[in-house]
């Protein structure tokens, strides 16, 4: 059974605030044979090299180009969109603040 792509956008990373890298796309190919363990080594191994890969594109249209184009089935995930509220420091001494100041 042959697995489909994924194309999805990076997220950012948990332990950092920038946005640098949430802007590419990247198509992650699914495991398409199963994995196995080494019984030396006890290391996890396949021969699927496919599904080790991960190609970042700049915009979603390249990556399905690119998908269309070698004749990959793919899924897209689109993301869902972030609420930013706008804070500032000066919020934490306004007179109308709802929480007891703890300093």
């Amino acid at each position: 059974m042959l697995m489909r792509a994924r194309i999805y956008r990076q997220s950012k990373p948990a332990g950092q605030s920038g946005q640098a890298i949430t802007h590419t796309w990247v198509l992650d190919y699914g495991q398409n044979r199963p994995r196995h363990v080494d019984s030396l080594m006890g290391w996890t191994g396949s021969t699927d090299t496919p599904s080790q890969l991960q190609l970042q594109f700049p915009d979603q249209n390249s990556a399905i180009a690119y998908a269309t184009t070698q004749g990959i089935a793919y899924d897209i995930e689109i993301p869902a969109p972030r609420h930013r509220r706008p804070k500032a420091y000066a919020d934490n001494f306004r007179y109308d603040r709802i929480q007891n100041w703890t300093h």
